[in-house]
């Protein structure tokens, strides 16, 4: 899955800065921003969004075997850590933009979780759950699922910037 390419390549340049970023030091707040505005509205607005809010759902009315059900529950329930963690990550960023370098070694904690995290759960994801999960699909149904991921992500930046215009108005 494409998506899947694009969450690695983010994640593989977290690794990269936190390998040369003492967790004593602070990383650069603006870099943490738009790593979490990545992970929220790609990696788990639109890439899990799709998953639990198609695939999921689509695949819950099928005679799943208990393995590939479990799968899916133990898939839905990291997505609700990922989430978690990301909100954990912006109030750890928020204190140390606002000047509380104590506030340092849990960023650090917590972009070094999202990156461990991220790899294992994609390889999960690509090589245990969606190709066994593709054989209780037809192919009308997979076809018909394509379609609906298309028109999710033709929705997804509307959805995205009326709530920055709702929040923008909500300032004033």
């Amino acid at each position: 899955m494409i998506e899947h390419r694009w969450i690695e390549r983010v994640i593989a340049d977290l690794q990269r800065r936190l390998g040369g970023v003492s967790p004593r030091r602070p990383i650069d707040p603006a870099y943490v921003e738009r790593v979490v505005d990545f992970l929220r509205t790609y990696a788990d607005r639109c890439h899990h969004g799709k998953e639990e809010d198609i695939l999921f759902r689509d695949l819950e009315h099928k005679a799943l075997e208990p393995a590939l059900a479990a799968s899916m529950r133990e898939l839905v329930s990291e997505h609700e850590w990922a989430r978690a963690t990301t909100r954990r990550l912006v109030s750890a960023n928020a204190s140390l933009v606002a000047g509380n370098k104590d506030s340092t070694p849990d960023v650090h904690r917590l972009l070094a979780d999202l990156a461990s995290f991220y790899p294992k759960h994609i390889e999960r994801e690509d090589k245990d759950f969606f190709r066994p999960a593709m054989a209780y699909l037809t192919a009308d149904e997979q076809e018909a699922m394509l379609g609906e991921f298309a028109r999710f992500d033709a929705s997804l930046i509307h959805e995205k910037y009326r709530q920055v215009a709702q929040d923008i108005e909500a300032e004033s």
